[in-house]
Formats: C-alpha cells, structure tokens, sequence
C-alpha cells in the first residue's frame, strides 16, 4: 500500500489543533500517514506535488539548504589494502615501469655509453668497406699472437664488436641484463663484473690454444685465431643477474641459457667459444655472494642520498 498521501487529501484528514500543529501545523494523533513504532515525521514537499515523510534528521539536513549529492556517494569505496588482496596482478602490474628496462643516461650511464659505442661499430661492419673491416677485427683479435704482444689493447678492443651486429641476440641481451645488473650494483661495479669474466673467459680459452699448439694437439695457425666480442661479458653479467633476482626468475633464466650453451658445445661448431661461454657463466654465478653484498650496499647508497636530498629541501624552505 502507498504510504503517501496528496496536499489536498492531508489537508481534509488532519484537523488544525492536533498534537502536532506546534510543529507542522497539521497533524493529528491518528494520522495515517505516520508509522506506529518509528520517530514522528515530518511532511516535506516532494518536488512534484506530493508529500513524502522523512525522519527530522533528514529534515534538518533540508532546511539547512540543498543538499549535493556526488555519483561516486552510493558506490562504497574500496581500501587499498583489500585491493591489494583480492587483485594482486593488478597491484603488480601499477609498480610495473617498462622503460626502466632499457639504458637511459642519467639511470644507466655505464650501460647507454657503451651500447652507443656497440651501435657506432655495427653500423662501421655493415657499411664500411670489407677490406677495412677485415683489418679492424683482426687488429682487436684476442688471438694467442696479439694477447703476447700487447694483451690490454686487444682485450678493450675486442669488447667494442658485436659478432652479427645489432641483430645478434648478445646485442639484445646486452641492454636488458646490464640495465637491469646497473640499476642494481651501480655503473662501476656493473663495469668490473663484465670485464673480468670478458677479461678470464678470453685468457682461459686462448691460453687453452696456445698449450695445445705447443703440446703439438693444434696447428701453429691456431695462434691467429680470430676472436673478438662481447659474448663473455654478456654471458658472465647474466650469471651475475640471476643471483640477484627472485628464485623463481633468476633459476628458470640460468637454466634456460644455460641449456642453450650446452647445445651449441654439442653441436661443435666452435667449441672453443661455446666453452668460454660456460666459464663465462660460471663466473657469473660465482659471484652471487659479492653481487649480494654489493647490491645492499647501492641500496643503503641511494636511501642515503634521498635522505640527504630531503633534508636539503627542508632547508631551504
């Protein structure tokens, strides 16, 4: 049953001088538009010609003036917290920044300087003649002949060619794991730990040929290998990386790689580099416990200098 009574019929059921006529002037004990039980209400106009009752609180609220109600007001909010519980891939996905994955120069300094210089030698070996080519690799060869003759030359040099160029998948490896390994451990570290296992891995296989030539097991052309490139070093960073990740990222990723190693050595195609691939590596997950130390240490760093940041501004207001 409709619990609302029109202006006219209100009028003729509720005599002047009843209980309420103090309050709204037309009211009467018995007042069928009133619920037994419940705080008295008041009669307020409806907008369209009706009366409707509310509580006095609501008329209250009322005579105070037009009350604004936003469109979001019915809709309850949910905390934070919940939201974090019941949609975990969506929290996830908000910390979720995809250019931190790639070198930039304030962030990664180390990392862009050195891929800019990888870009300018690649486009030097697809556009330059092949002549000029031919004598730059062999120059930056770390063959057994130039190691002998001036080892710290060849060694830098040889860091500076992508074999295959920027197509090569090293060269796609190189910005994901150095950017990743710099943003953790700093742009010096993140520089030592490529070139010591570019610097052993090379050492350790070309020292292998030579003993080899001497012990008469490979012919004396062996000493002129040519051998240059930035695989050791991506292959050591990788090893390096994975320490520092989850274990649930960081396993899955050495095993994968290292799977891959294993079928180019299989396949003997260049044995001697695919084993200086896995010495790489090696060295890599050898240094997991340094890589740990040294990644709490560019923490506390960082939050230092934040602190230090803040304090200044403080100051300066």
């Amino acid at each position: 049953m409709e619990r609302i009574a029109t202006a006219d019929t209100q009028a003729s059921a509720t005599p002047p001088g009843g209980p309420l006529a103090a309050e709204s002037g037309s009211a009467s004990p018995l007042d069928p538009g009133l619920l037994d039980g419940l705080p008295r209400q008041r009669e307020v106009p409806d907008g369209v010609g009706e009366l409707g009752f509310v509580t006095p609180a609501v008329a209250t609220a009322l005579a105070a003036g037009p009350v604004a109600v936003s469109a979001s007001a019915s809709t309850p909010a949910v905390p934070a917290e919940y939201a974090s519980r019941i949609f975990p891939a969506l929290t996830a996905l908000r910390g979720v920044r995809p250019w931190r994955l790639l070198p930039t120069p304030t962030g990664t300094p180390f990392t862009f300087c050195y891929g800019v210089l990888l870009v300018v030698s690649s486009l030097v070996a697809q556009y330059a003649g092949p002549a000029l080519v031919g004598r730059l690799h062999q120059a930056s060869s770390t063959d057994v002949t130039h190691l002998l003759r001036d080892p710290f030359l060849v060694l830098v040099a040889s860091a500076l060619w992508i074999v295959g160029g920027m197509v090569s998948p090293y060269a796609f490896l190189f910005l994901l794991v150095l950017t990743a390994l710099e943003r953790r451990i700093g742009g010096v570290r993140t520089a030592g730990v490529f070139l010591f296992g570019h610097i052993v891995a090379t050492l350790a296989t070309e020292g292998t040929v030579g003993i080899a030539v001497w012990a008469g097991h490979l012919p004396a052309s062996s000493l002129h290998r040519l051998d240059y490139g930035i695989s050791f070093g991506v292959a050591t960073s990788i090893g390096a990386l994975a320490g520092l990740l989850r274990p649930w990222l960081g396993l899955p990723m050495i095993a994968l790689f290292g799977w891959t190693l294993i079928q180019d050595l299989l396949a003997f195609t260049d044995p001697m580099t695919d084993w200086g691939h896995l010495i790489s590596l090696t060295i890599g997950i050898a240094t997991w416990p340094l890589m740990r130390r040294w990644a709490r240490a560019a923490q506390l760093t960082r939050a230092a200098r934040t602190a230090g940041a803040g304090r200044v501004e403080v100051a300066r207001v």
